[in-house]
Parts: structure tokens; sequence; C-alpha cells
């Protein structure tokens, strides 16, 4: 298991190398990304990636987690992974693969992820389920073998039509309405549809077909965009899945319903909607009586976004009331505890992501975990005394942890990987008062080197988002990095953060740069003026929103030295017309053409001429959310002015820069670039570059 020395506090062996001063060492630690509870609570099913034999990129595999704490075990291995995991009521693990068939049957098909089954006595994986588009999602019930599962269909003969644009050379797709790319990919042709698929026979061990008793089953035939990036549950009982159903109006507009469907027949029946509204993350309670789920307002020019929890009476839908309404926080991930009395969730709540818990009766909220840990994947333990769960934070990867549901106490489960992870640093708080008056918070990292008489450069680092927090440990985004090279990092959450309620994030709805930029600065400010901090040795990174604020705060300021701007907004018109989001951007910001006003206020290309610090500008070809165009604009912006700069581009990444041998050039580039302008040190090209 990697254990994490506590870094409120300087390690004993801060002098020695960490995995965090070789980029070879820090992509090889196992990351865990999912959890599942078995059915009886004694074990958990874990999503762990690790480094591919050729070190080419990450492999997904399941690990059998001892809830009492016994040792970790790997589970499935593949040169093609497996995730997904979830249970059947018999203690039968389901998991995604695109690793063949053992028959071979479909060695000549271009193959999708396929539907396996371990069973619980142990034996063979075996396929239980295959579709011509592959599974993408599923989800199971908790009382019966009843399995839903997503997957992307043509239409009409899948496979058929499938085989015929392969043959026909035709990639081109015909879109009749928004959106047409999501994050990374494009959509269509092919449109999710939900599917029922039968496993009792094929859960029997008895039973060696591997075969199920009859062909998934379609259950949205008409879904067409409606289930664009799914979010669906099954019922306890197998007969009913919850879905987010997406309604299309004028080819632009949509709002995300809450609807409810038959698995025997495919009926739809819409449980909540609203134009101004969007309803996801439905949970069954354990009797399927109500429904949890989380309903988001829509953005205005007026008003941010405004998460609430939601329990719907699936008797009388109508009655649907808000739960946790005085708790001015975001909600996440609504789960039941056993005896349906409550439901547990997380929130942003000042620089943390605790678990809370909310009664359905009388709606009082209570906060479970009193940590500085970022909760998810919560699963309550059948007998109701404690909530399994993934742990991370600012200072720890992700890891399963029990909490005792009693006391609070939080117990690490034994994972992946061994030895001992040593943080090369230390983390502690900074605040400050904005202009305005208002308490901007941030967390700081520390090197161990940084002392009064070895004072630390500083590196202030923005969040995405905006709405986000840092509160979560980032493999993308990691500051122990930058610490092992004796930067001090700063992280400040400032205005439009979550976690500090809704008042918090509308200061800064209208203003998007000025706002979040004298939050910042303040913070900052506060930060030099520690004793162990350079104020002449600072630069400044972000990515996203953060990469908006890094432009944003070129064209305004010369006091940093170095300046990243990673997937940064430029000229916002452009921006939010060519975005995989146009249409809800637009809600806030208008049309530009008639509606300039807060175009012109916020857009950081409007202040190129005043830009003389050096800028390193990152971009993938593949980010949809924030498009090339942006960095192909900042790029020559800066040229045309004659500022010093550099454009690291990756034709084959997204919005994040995933593959490991890219990831660890981000980092080289990154750090290059900072020494030569922060350190004063020759500028050292990467090698792979």
């Amino acid at each position: 298991m990697v254990r994490i020395v506590p870094s409120e506090t300087p390690s004993a062996a801060s002098a020695a190398p960490t995995l965090f001063h070789e980029l070879s060492d820090y992509v090889a630690i196992p990351r865990v990304t999912a959890l599942r509870r078995s059915p009886d609570g004694s074990w958990l099913a874990a999503s762990v990636q690790t480094l591919s034999s050729d070190g080419k990129k990450f492999v997904t595999s399941v690990w059998r987690i001892d809830a009492q704490g016994g040792p970790a075990r790997r589970l499935t291995r593949s040169a093609e992974g497996e995730g997904s995991p979830r249970f059947l009521p018999d203690g039968s693990l389901l998991f995604t693969s695109k690793r063949p068939a053992p028959d071979g049957a479909d060695k000549d098909k271009d193959q999708g992820a396929l539907l396996w089954l371990l069973p619980v006595g142990g034996g063979e994986a075996r396929v239980i389920a295959s579709l011509p588009g592959g599974v993408a999602g599923l989800e199971t019930a908790a009382d019966t073998p009843a399995i839903v599962v997503v997957s992307p269909v043509l239409g009409g003969d899948d496979e058929r039509l499938r085989k015929e644009r392969k043959d026909a050379g035709v990639t081109a797709v015909l879109h009749e309405t928004v959106p047409v790319r999501h994050w990374d990919h494009d959509l269509g042709p092919a449109e999710p549809r939900l599917f029922a698929v039968a496993a009792g026979a094929a859960a029997d061990d008895a039973r060696a077909t591997g075969v199920a008793a009859e062909p998934p089953r379609d259950l949205t035939p008409d879904a067409g965009r409606a289930l664009a990036e799914p979010s669906f549950a099954l019922s306890p009982d197998g007969t009913q899945v919850a879905a987010g159903w997406w309604r299309w109006r004028d080819g632009v507009q949509s709002n995300q319903e809450l609807v409810l469907i038959d698995v025997a027949t495919g009926k739809r029946t819409v449980l909540l909607a609203d134009q101004d509204l969007d309803y996801s993350s439905p949970a069954f309670s354990p009797d399927g009586r109500y429904l949890a789920c989380v309903r988001t307002s829509h953005l205005t020019p007026e008003a941010p976004y405004e998460r609430r929890l939601v329990l719907v009476p699936l008797g009388d839908p109508g009655a649907a009331r808000e739960l946790a309404a005085g708790l001015d926080r975001w909600p996440v991930g609504p789960v039941w505890d056993p005896a349906g009395g409550r439901v547990f969730f997380t929130a942003d709540d000042g620089g943390r992501h605790p678990v809370f818990a909310v009664d359905i009766g009388t709606g009082e909220v209570a906060r479970i975990t009193t940590d500085h840990g970022h909760y998810g994947e919560l699963n309550p333990a059948p007998d109701g005394t404690a909530l399994f769960a993934l742990r991370d934070a600012i200072d720890a990867p992700p890891a399963p942890v029990a909490i005792d549901l009693a006391t609070g106490q939080v117990r690490t489960l034994p994972g992946p990987g061994g030895g001992e992870l040593t943080l090369p640093g230390r983390l502690t708080e900074v605040t400050a008062n904005a202009d305005d008056g208002h308490p901007i918070r941030g967390w700081l990292v520390l090197p161990e080197s940084a002392t009064p008489e070895r004072k630390a450069p500083l590196l202030l680092w923005v969040h995405g988002g905006p709405m986000n927090s840092w509160n979560y440990w980032s493999w993308r985004w990691n500051p122990w990095l930058m610490a092992a090279r004796g930067y001090a990092v700063l992280l400040p959450d400032p205005a439009l953060s979550t976690g500090y309620g809704q008042d918090f994030i509308a200061r800064g709805h209208r203003q998007w740069g000025s706002r979040a930029y004298q939050d910042v600065l303040a913070v900052t400010d506060a930060t030099v003026a520690r004793d162990d901090i350079d104020a002449g040795r600072t630069a400044m990174m972000g990515g996203s929103y953060g990469g908006y604020m890094a432009n944003w705060i070129a064209g305004h300021t010369d006091r940093f030295k170095a300046i990243v701007s990673h997937a940064g907004l430029w000229a916002l018109d452009q921006m939010f017309g060519t975005t995989d989001v146009a249409h809800q951007f637009r809600r806030q910001w208008g049309d530009p053409l008639t509606a300039p006003a807060l175009y012109e206020e916020n857009s950081p290309h409007l202040h190129a001429a005043k830009i003389t610090t050096p800028m390193l500008v990152i971009h993938g070809n593949l980010d949809y959310r924030v498009p090339l165009s942006e960095a192909l604009r900042l790029w020559n912006d800066l040229r045309l002015h004659q500022v010093p700069a550099k454009f690291l581009y990756f034709p084959d990444e997204s919005h994040w820069i995933l593959a490991p041998g890219n990831a660890a050039v981000w980092y080289e580039t990154v750090l290059a670039f900072l020494a030569e302008h922060v350190l004063g040190e020759p500028w050292r090209r990467p090698a792979l570059l």
C-alpha cells in the first residue's frame, strides 16, 4: 500500500529524493479512480490505473479491497484494461473491457467494450453482453440480477450500418441540433441508448455458456440526443430506470428532465421538468419509493448556477421538495443509507470536500467528516455502521477508506502499490481580505527548504472551473512536483469558487476578470509577505479558467516573472461561439453582436498590447471545451506585440494532457520555462522537443 507521510509537519526524510523528484517515478504511482461495495460488505471493487508495460499509456484494472483491512489483490489483467465495476446481488462482479472474448467470435470486428461477469465463487470471467457500439456504462439492481447498460447506436440495423460506413470510408456526421462535440470527443452519428440485459442465467455458476438469457433489449429507441452523457440509476427491484433526459428546444436551448422508464415495457414517464432547471444524479431509496437527485438552475445574465438536493416521492412527484435547504453548499453524488432515513452526499466547503448526511424527515444536516479531505464514491455498509469512500486531499492521492458513522473516524484501507509516498514539503493555509472586504483563503504548499534564511520562489496557481475549488488531489495539476524543485505553490479560491456560499460565487458572475483578479492579488500579497517567501521571484500559471486568469493577469500587471497559460480563454466572443457548450455560455453572456458589454469588460484579448511578461502558451488540439483557436490567436497576438513567448502544442491531446509521455514533457517544459525566468537559469529545451 502507498502510505502518505503527513504533510502538516516536515518529513524526517525531507532531504532524500521522493517520487516527485523524477517524473518517471511520479507517473508510475498507481491511481485509484472508482470504488464499489460488494453486496455483503466484505470487500470493495476498485478501479486502478497503472502504467502499461511500455510506459506509453495508463491501463485500468479491477482490484479487490478488503473491508477489514486485509491486503489488496488485483482481480483483472489485460492489455486493454477493465473498468466500471458493478455487483449483482449474489456477489458476482461485472466489469467492462475491450479485451477479446475467449471464443474469438468477434475477432474480426471493430469491438467496443464487452460486458464481463466474474462469478462469485471464482473461475474465469465470461462475456454476458455484446453490442455493436460497445458498453459505455452500466448500473445494477440491489435486490435482483437486473442490469441496464448504455451503448451508442447508429439506428436501424446498427451492426450493418457500422460495417457499411467502414467499407465506404465514411466518417461524416450530419448534425441537426447542438451540441456536436463534448470535451474531447465528437458526438454522433451514434447516439446513446439504454438496454436491459438479462443476467439471471449467466450469473449461475453451474452454467458455462457465458451467454445471457436473451439479447440486450433497447429501452429507449427514440432517445436521440436525450441521453448524451447519461446519468441514470436502476431501482432496487430492477423494474425501473431513473434518468436525466435532455429536451432540446429550437435546436439550441435545452434542459434535463428527470424521467422514469419501465424496464418491462420501455414506457417513459416525466417526473420533473422545467425549462430553467436540469436534474441529474438520481438515486433510489432502498424501498424504491423515493428518488434523491441534484437540481441545477441555468445560468442567466443576473445569476450563476445554483445546485440543490431534491427528494422525489415516486407516488406523487408533484410533491418533490428540497432537502438540506439550509445548507449553502453544492451537493454532489447522493446515496441512501440502508435504513432509508438519510441521504449522504458531499460538497465543497471552505477548501475541503466533506461528507454530509441529511435526514429526509426533518431536513437536518450533519457533517460526517471533519478533516481536510476530499471524499467521493460513497458506499454505505449494509449494516449502516460505516461508509466506504475514496478520500483524497491536496496532500494525499485517492485511497479507499472506511468512515465510522458513529464516531466520524476515518480508517484507510490497504490499496494497490507499495512503500511509502513521502511528500517533498508541507501544507498550510493562507487567508487575506479582498479589496471589498471578503475573506479569501487558499492552500500553500511549501518545500522543505523554505525558511527565512532560504526563501522560496512562489508559483501562483489558479484553478479551472471557474466554479471549482482547490480541495482535491490532482494528477494533472500537482503542486508537489513543483515543491520538489524548490517552489512554494499558492492555490487560492477567488470569487466564483465553490464551497463559500452562493453569494461568494455571485461576486464574480459578471466580473470574470476583475473580481477574481483582485482576490488573487490580495492572497498573493499576503503570501509574499511571509518571511519564507521570496517576493522578488514569483510566477503565475493556470489551466482552463485558470488559463483565462493567466491571460487576464498578463494584461493587467507585470509583477510576475513568468506566466504559464494552459487551455486558456483569450477572446470571449470567439470562445463562446466555438466551445462545445456555446449554448450554455450564451445564456449568461448573450449575443456579442447585440449585447457586447460583458464580452468587452471581461475579454483578456483586449489588453494584449499591455502584456510584457514572458508567457508559455499550452494547448491540446482535441480540446473542445476551450478550442485550439484560443491558443492560436493568443500566440499570434503575443508575437505581434513582441512578447517573449513559447507555444507548447499537443496534436493528439485534449483539455487535459493525459498520455504519460506527453504529461512528462508538459512538466519538463513548464519547469524549464520557470527556471529560465524565475530562477535565472539558462533555457534548457526538453530533449524530446
